[in-house]
């Protein structure tokens, strides 16, 4: 499976702030690609999956309390919207550390 890490780093980013609403702040910041800090867009990328696994929970939660609010069409959702961004970010840290493991057996 060959993933584009950029590409993904951007696509969490847009999910999370669509969900908090921001999405105008992403688009300011993608005009500038270089400016980004490489940390801090790993940071908030963790940061977004963070909070789409919190916002299952909590919807989760709600819905076994018997919410009437929350549906279970919204629960699963959620569910599989933060399963496939963990997912992701595993796959992120695998390739990271393989290219990391590629980069320490180079020869000096």
């Amino acid at each position: 499976m060959n993933i584009n890490a950029a590409s993904m780093f951007k696509e969490l980013q847009t999910q999370g702030l669509e969900a908090k609403g921001l999405s105008n702040e992403l688009s300011t910041k993608a005009t500038n690609p270089a400016s980004a800090d490489f940390s801090a867009m790993l940071k908030q990328a963790i940061e977004n999956v963070n909070g789409l696994q919190q916002n299952t929970s909590d919807l989760r939660n709600s819905f076994e309390m018997g919410d009437k609010d929350v549906s279970l069409s919204d629960v699963m959702i959620a569910s599989n919207k933060s399963g496939l961004a963990f997912d992701a970010t595993v796959q992120v840290r695998n390739k990271m550390v393989e290219a990391y493991k590629e980069v320490m057996s180079m020869p000096v």
